[in-house]
């Protein structure tokens, strides 16, 4: 469905998640010189998506948690460090090399510490890995590591609105919604305005799906939540 508004935020987030339709620069420049842009059909005169730095109008409150889109990327592989000592620099250690290779790196989780080790996985994109690969495994062995492995076979999935770390109740139906259609998740991030997900390639458009309905983007309206009552 078309959005007829988005926030400069919002679609920074969309586009640093996957999005094709705007480049994350061009969304940068246009915020920090406060430019609105306009994006639209080349072929009709009809309205598009406007981009820009207002408030919406007829909005009740600027805290609402409200949906505006699911962005989804299968362009990620993930790479875990297994029993990692769980010792402070490990993970200056892991992440400076990668760094200085220019590898971007996305999403980072590290387990619970178990006997003194850890697990450490991140995602980056798969163009990377075959750069990235031999530097993690060779600090594996400098910090005593047990293993490195790669997955290939992911895919990121994020819900985007505003507002959203407001309310925990958008994350809960999120992870409700797709537990109920049989998709596991390997890796969660959050920010303001962004829940992402890892889960596995196969269930990419089963997952897409199901949280479009869910959060009712088919409709042509934003999805906004209650706020929880405080007691």
């Amino acid at each position: 469905r078309k959005l007829k508004h988005l926030e400069f935020d919002e679609m920074l987030e969309m586009a640093g998640a996957g999005s094709k339709v705007l480049a994350l620069r061009s969304v940068e420049f246009a915020r920090n010189h406060n430019v609105p842009i306009h994006v639209r059909s080349s072929f009709t005169w009809e309205q598009g998506t406007w981009v820009t730095s207002e408030v919406r109008k007829g909005e009740k409150n600027m805290e609402d948690p409200i949906i505006s889109g699911v962005v989804h990327d299968a362009g990620d592989a993930k790479i875990t460090v297994l029993g990692v000592p769980d010792q402070p620099g490990v993970s200056a250690a892991l992440f400076e090399p990668l760094a200085n290779a220019n590898v971007n790196v996305d999403m980072i989780v590290q387990n619970t510490s178990t006997a003194g080790t850890t697990d450490i996985s991140f995602t980056l994109p798969k163009t990377d890995v075959a750069v990235a690969q031999p530097i993690v495994e060779k600090i594996a062995k400098q910090v005593g590591a047990k293993g490195v492995t790669n997955d290939s076979n992911i895919a990121k999935i994020s819900l985007v609105g505003a507002g959203m770390k407001s309310s925990p109740g958008i994350a809960a139906k999120m992870f409700r919604v797709l537990a109920d259609n049989k998709v596991n998740i390997e890796m969660i991030s959050t920010s303001t305005i962004r829940i992402s997900v890892v889960v596995a390639a196969p269930m990419l458009e089963t997952a897409v799906r199901a949280l479009h309905t869910a959060f009712d983007l088919d409709s042509g309206e934003e999805y906004s939540a209650p706020l929880p009552e405080r007691k």
